[in-house]
């Protein structure tokens, strides 16, 4: 496809990014750990924790693991939440010569037994919230290493003490587990201290992450992103947001919002890697569905970027506490992970005066393969234009580009793309194209401009008396309508149309009944698009990261 969408670039980004800056993510984070030593990397209940100091335990901690009898290459799981922890964890295992996984805290023992054993990862680095978990599962995966960490530990002592406390016999979060031979994170940072470390020799075509996948849909498989994956889509992110960014008053320090979850491949890039290149400050939320607690967090200081999903965005625009933060200081908001409704992006420029910039990614593109542009004042209802140096087609079944006008599936071409899935060569060869395309499984459409927009997902689309129905436009019409604060649509079988669409909703307003839905939809939607079914719900199931679970509706038919 001829780049049409380079005439659309905002002043000063380029057309492509030169991605061989580094030859590691270890030199990447060498070089900002050298640069932005005493600047404040992390901000975690009130406090600070430097660059330095990330540098100097996560050094510490990759001698540890280095003496652990782990070997270059090996995988080490990381299952904690937004603490500093984290960070300091993915760079040891990083900077040690061995492979990050990433785990959802929040799986199951079954889910949390395939992952261990389809990485193969030999230690796990897991706070002890979830300990009684990887308990039920330790003795059928080969993950014999574990490092415990605590809620506090990054606190100081008298702090670190009262956190634990609390979070242990107060509020009872720790499930009594079983661990014989787990090391407490703190220990092996110290002990880690009297040893020695020693630099790999780490190229980009070694592996840095696995990043899994697919789990809501079938069985969870790991994305292989390669050093060079991650570098270029941390350079591609930076140019592009660099027209937002250069409002920010020069000599002051880029403060971002991290309520996505950093075991997530849009937290652990967008935010954790990208601030750590520019030298910006995280404020690290350990539980964004606490939005009392995130809005108090933010009142607290002020911070100029919020990476974050549609759903986040509603519940704390929608908030009685919203007005208690300065959005003043917010240059950049940047929506991924599922769709922007036009409802939500109104509501939050209305309230904020920055615009939600949606983009477009998946695990498989280490995540960003595009974005509206950050200079942006309205709602497009696209995903936006390829990011420099990425290269989309619209495809039909047999891999052919489709002609103009035409919905097909996005393939995806650039140097953040992954090698494929971890020891599946007939998963990546169902995905991969002759010519180095990743075929996302989303259906999309390009306009005259470059512009891409999703339809939808192929298995979420309804199919009603043989009309397409999507439901991402159901969703967008219905999160218009005053007093509804979430939707989401499936298909249902019916007898005569062979599928009908089905919506649950979760009421803003009490008052809103059935039959103001129906004539709210008969006013929007053509009269095969409108639901047969209508739901309403407290709240609507979903991820972790907060994407909705149209299967589990689905499955919850009637």
């Amino acid at each position: 496809m001829e780049k049409i969408w380079l005439k659309q670039y905002p002043a000063g980004v380029p057309a492509e990014v030169k991605t061989d800056v580094y030859p590691s993510l270890v030199a990447l984070v060498d070089e900002s750990f050298r640069k932005y030593r005493d600047l404040s990397a992390y901000k975690f209940m009130g406090r600070s924790v430097s660059f330095g100091e990330v540098d100097e335990a996560s050094r510490a901690l990759a001698a540890y693991l280095q003496a652990s009898g782990l070997e270059r290459g090996d995988r080490v799981a990381v299952m904690m939440p937004n603490v500093p922890q984290y960070p300091i964890a993915v760079a040891a295992i990083l900077r040690a010569g061995f492979v990050v996984v990433n785990v959802n805290p929040l799986y199951t023992p079954r889910e949390l037994e395939h992952q261990l054993k389809d990485s193969g990862a030999k230690a796990i680095v897991i706070i002890e919230n979830f300990a009684s978990v990887l308990q039920q599962v330790i003795d059928n995966v080969p993950t014999k290493k574990v490092l415990l960490a605590a809620m506090g530990d990054s606190l100081g002592f008298v702090k670190g003490m009262i956190v634990n406390h609390v979070v242990r016999r107060v509020k009872k979060m720790v499930p009594a587990f079983s661990l014989p031979g787990a090391v407490r994170f703190n220990d092996a940072v110290a002990k880690g201290r009297r040893m020695r470390y020693t630099p790999p020799s780490v190229g980009p075509d070694d592996i840095a992450v696995l990043q899994y996948t697919g789990g809501t849909t079938g069985v969870s498989k790991g994305a292989v992103l390669l050093h060079r994956n991650l570098v270029a889509n941390i350079l591609q992110a930076e140019a592009w947001y660099q027209p937002a960014l250069k409002k920010i008053p020069s000599g002051e320090q880029i403060v971002t919002v991290c309520a996505l979850p950093l075991y997530h491949i849009f937290g652990f890039n967008t935010n954790m890697m990208l601030s750590l290149r520019m030298g910006g400050c995280n404020i690290l939320i350990p539980n964004p569905r606490d939005i009392p607690a995130v809005l108090k967090e933010l009142a607290s200081q002020p911070f100029h970027s919020l990476p974050a999903v549609n759903t986040l965005f509603g519940a704390l625009a929608n908030h009685a506490d919203f007005d208690k933060v300065d959005w003043s200081h917010l240059k950049i908001s940047v929506g991924g992970g599922m769709a922007v409704t036009q409802g939500t992006a109104r509501l939050w420029l209305e309230k904020t005066g920055c615009p939600i910039c949606e983009g477009y990614g998946l695990s498989e593109t280490s995540p960003s393969a595009t974005c509206n542009p950050v200079d942006t004042t309205t709602y497009t209802g696209t995903i936006g234009l390829p990011m420099p140096s990425t290269e989309l087609e619209l495809l039909d079944d047999d891999g052919n580009e489709v002609p103009p006008g035409t919905p097909g599936e996005i393939a995806i071409r650039g140097p953040q793309v992954m090698a494929g899935y971890w020891q599946r060569p007939d998963e990546t060869a169902k995905v991969m194209t002759a010519d180095g395309y990743f075929r996302t499984g989303d259906i999309g459409v390009v306009d005259e401009r470059g512009y891409f927009k999703i339809v939808d997902r192929k298995k979420d689309m309804i199919l009603v008396s043989g009309f397409n129905v999507y439901p991402n436009e159901i969703e967008d019409v219905l999160s218009q309508m005053p007093g509804v604060l979430e939707c989401a649509a499936v298909g249902v079988p019916d007898e005569k149309a062979g599928e009908a669409v089905k919506v649950v909703l979760v009421k803003k307003d009490g008052a809103v009944t059935e039959a103001d839905v129906r004539a709210f939809c008969e006013a929007n939607l053509t009269g095969y698009k409108r639901p047969k079914v209508i739901e309403f719900r407290t709240e609507l199931p979903k991820t972790p990261v907060g994407k909705i679970l149209r299967r589990e509706l689905r499955d919850a038919r009637r």
